[in-house]
């Protein structure tokens, strides 16, 4: 039975991915003479093929449940002996070896989409790659714990589509910077969002790379997760909680408000909204105030995600501080709420590392760490256009320059601010400006748009 029930869970995902393509791709065909539209079908379902052979092939085992729904779903489908194969049979032919590189390339289906797309501004192309990250999360899905290299290959998928579309599907349109702080409790959460726009928001950032791969394999887990219980199928307990590391303005908060989103979407919390603490509102001066404290943070976030910031310092003082009650306190909630508050540790990563130490439970709690590295100069310079392009500013190019000695001119240093710091010098070019043009009588529009060097501060003076 469960056998079946993984096979439909493929054959829905291959459904859709065929029944929603193929009416896409005749459209495009009838535009071209001498295209033989009855192999219109088998072209689509035999990318369908591949896809998911790729995914079996993520992990090199080709296991035996895999096997079978592969067989169940395309033995039908495709004019092959594959119906009457069993799974030794496909192991021994070699069928699904080096299968995984279906992912380096696009297939010509991809590349017709992507065309066209060009030609008229579509989305065929991005509808595909939703489809078909679908059918990896349903492969994926087979194993009770998925491996990390199933989880990587549907990452590899949705990065080659991306790249064959020329760049990530991004809200606005832009690579953007880490926005605002968000609001500690919104009064009516925001309406749920699809996954796949989530993540696009998510690669949209700008760098953060890594971070970024890891929020993004976390969201895959969850929703391979999500399909086992849609399926009845039994789900490995894991904690979900993380600890975010890195300097202060590399994104981490934006990045959270993000991941709680998602962690909404798939299901894991009911409201998706983020509580922003830290030490100050945790730890009190007076016995039996700091445990309320804890308390009332999680029941702010509750349903959501509690984010306490530079939370290394709760492990800081002596014997008579009370950041050992508040650490003591958050992991027993983190236990006791696990299924309705998602905790995120920040701070720095040798403190951070500390403050695990400090409480036997905090490493089975926090398995998993996050790092967020500095930006590069040139990450903080395409973050200053990202705030210009929100304020309708743009830098000439000497403007640029300017931009870029101040940055190098900077101490890499402990409090190297990084994307507050990017956000601090556009703000003094701004207000430089501003003085500059009060001088000119009636300015252009350029003029009241353009930043030149002589706005942007001089490297140690701010």
């Amino acid at each position: 039975m469960a056998r079946m029930t993984r096979a439909s869970t493929l054959d829905e995902a291959v459904d859709a991915f065929v029944d929603h393509l193929l009416p896409v791709i005749e459209e495009l065909a009838a535009e071209v003479a001498g295209v033989d539209v009855g192999r219109l079908r088998s072209d689509v379902v035999v990318d369908a093929y591949n896809l998911t052979c790729g995914f079996v092939d993520a992990d090199e085992r080709h296991g035996d449940d895999e096997l079978w729904d592969l067989i169940s779903v395309f033995g039908h489908r495709m004019p092959t002996q594959l119906g009457q194969a069993a799974p030794a049979d496909l192991r021994d032919a070699g069928l699904l070896v080096g299968r995984r590189s279906v992912f380096d390339e696009p297939s010509a289906l991809l590349g017709l989409l992507v065309a066209a797309d060009a030609r008229d501004g579509g989305d065929r192309a991005v509808r595909y790659g939703r489809l078909g990250t679908q059918i990896g999360y349903v492969v994926a899905s087979v194993d009770l714990l998925p491996s990390p290299s199933e989880l990587e290959a549907i990452d590899r998928f949705r990065a080659m589509v991306h790249r064959t579309i020329g760049n990530a599907p991004k809200a606005g349109g832009t690579a953007t910077a880490a926005g605002p702080e968000p609001a500690a409790v919104p009064a009516v959460p925001p309406p749920a969002r699809e996954l796949e726009d989530l993540l696009a928001e998510l690669d949209a950032l700008i760098g953060l790379e890594g971070a970024k791969r890891e929020v993004r394999l976390v969201a895959n887990l969850l929703r391979v997760q999500e399909i086992r219980r849609e399926r009845d199928l039994p789900v490995a307990d894991q904690s979900r909680h993380l600890i975010f590391t890195g300097n202060p303005g590399t994104g981490k908060t934006t990045v959270a408000r993000l991941l709680a989103q998602i962690y909404w979407t798939l299901g894991v919390v009911e409201r998706g909204h983020l509580v922003e603490t830290d030490r100050a509102g945790l730890v009190a001066g007076f016995v039996g105030q700091t445990a309320k404290r804890v308390v009332d943070a999680f029941d702010q976030a509750d349903q959501g995600v509690l984010l306490i910031d530079e939370a290394y310092s709760l492990a800081r003082g002596g014997e008579n501080d009370f950041g050992r009650e508040a650490i003591d306190t958050v992991v027993k909630l983190v236990e006791d709420r696990r299924d309705r508050v998602v905790v995120i540790l920040a701070g720095y990563p040798e403190e951070m590392a500390t403050l695990v130490d400090a409480n036997p439970g905090m490493e089975s709690r926090f398995p998993r760490t996050i790092h967020f590295p500095d930006y590069s100069n040139d990450e903080l310079l395409a973050i200053v256009e990202s705030l210009g392009v929100e304020g309708r500013y743009r830098l000439d190019q000497a403007a640029r320059a300017a931009v870029q000695a101040w940055l190098v001119a900077q101490p890499r240093d402990r409090g190297f601010g990084n994307g507050r710091l990017a956000r601090n010098l556009f703000e003094s070019a701004v207000a430089n400006q501003a003085s500059r043009l009060v001088a000119i009588d009636d300015p252009t529009d350029d003029q009241l748009t353009t930043l030149t060097a002589s706005d942007i501060p001089t490297p140690g003076v701010g």
